[in-house]
């Protein structure tokens, strides 16, 4: 995606005028977890279509919307469905909204996901921390005309998830007997 710094601008232009909510957070909803938006003091509701340089999702679960609003005291950007690799999108075209998430200010990003995986101690259902990744995809969203705007073209993979949310997650989950795997 070239220009991608002019995009995103044009992006968060658009969605600035939809909403007063400076997000603090980004949420990427993914399946079965769309339904979190109705735990979201809503202040707006924007669908895909009309952002510019956003795709649209084809799977039939994921509803297209990006939402803004209050979520238990913290002001929130999330995104009701996201955009995947086997819909024929580019890398980049995939994580555009995260990055246009970032411009709009929101400094912690929580993804969700469901996936199969070769851990065989693990069940379907299973909520899983992920504290590492391997991409096997064969792409990746930092090939491209580097942009300067945009920050190093490398970022360090060393750590990849916050220890600090990672920590947090697993302190709340047992607050409230949830039972919590971790997995890469």
């Amino acid at each position: 995606m070239k220009n991608m710094h002019r995009k995103m601008t044009e992006a968060g232009d658009y969605i600035r005028k939809k909403t007063t909510i400076v997000p603090e957070v980004g949420i990427v909803l993914g399946t079965g977890l769309g339904g979190l938006v109705n735990e979201i003091d809503i202040d707006a509701k924007i669908p895909y279509a009309d952002i510019p340089g956003f795709v649209t999702s084809t799977v039939e679960s994921h509803a297209g919307s990006l939402i803004t609003g209050t979520l238990s005291g913290a002001k929130v950007v999330a995104m009701q469905g996201r955009f995947h690799f086997y819909e024929g999108y580019s890398m980049q075209e995939i994580t555009f909204p995260v990055r246009v998430i970032r411009n709009l200010g929101a400094s912690v990003l929580v993804i969700s996901n469901a996936a199969g995986g070769m851990n065989t101690s693990f069940e379907k259902g299973d909520l899983v921390l992920i504290r590492d990744h391997i991409n096997l995809l064969g792409g990746n969203p930092l090939i491209g005309v580097s942009e300067p705007e945009l920050g190093p073209r490398f970022t360090d993979m060393g750590v990849p998830y916050s220890p600090r949310l990672i920590l947090l997650a697993e302190e709340v989950a047992k607050s409230h007997n949830i039972a919590l795997k971790k997995g890469v």
